[in-house]
């Protein structure tokens, strides 16, 4: 599935991947430096009615949530990692392996160790206001 949005419509955006997407544990984000994965993440984790502090976890690696409607969710910020062995010492094994909703930035630095039946989500820029959305639980699958 396809779908154009702008940072106003972000929020519907969100509300469409979820009702799309919610079966899936692992999402997938790529998507090139700026083009708004931790932005949609957010609108996405507001949706779920978060109400911890939502922030891209870059340095930390990994943050958690609770949903009162989704549960733990892990968000991951895979970005700063060198390999899979950073990764699994890093824990995200574990998060993966938990059967809570994992969201998952810069996925390509370890994407050996993602679950088969990962949501993959593409976010392209078409121009400054506007992206590109496609996700397929197939895309990248090893």
């Amino acid at each position: 599935m396809k779908f154009s949005y702008t940072l106003s419509e972000i929020h519907d955006a969100a509300k469409t991947l979820w009702r799309e997407g919610k079966q899936y544990k692992t999402w997938a984000f790529h998507a090139q430096m700026g083009a708004g994965k931790t932005t949609l993440i957010h609108a996405l984790c507001e949706l779920l009615e978060v109400k911890d502090a939502i922030s891209s976890p870059t340095f930390a690696i990994i943050n958690e949530y609770s949903s009162p409607l989704a549960g733990v969710i892990y968000h991951m910020d895979w970005y700063r990692l060198k390999d899979e062995e950073e990764a699994l010492q890093a824990g995200v094994e574990d998060c993966l392996l938990s059967g809570n909703l994992c969201l998952v930035e810069w996925p390509e630095k370890a994407s050996g160790l993602l679950p088969d039946n990962t949501l993959h989500i593409i976010i392209e820029t078409t121009n400054a206001y506007e992206r590109l959305l496609s996700f397929d639980p197939d895309h990248l699958k090893s």
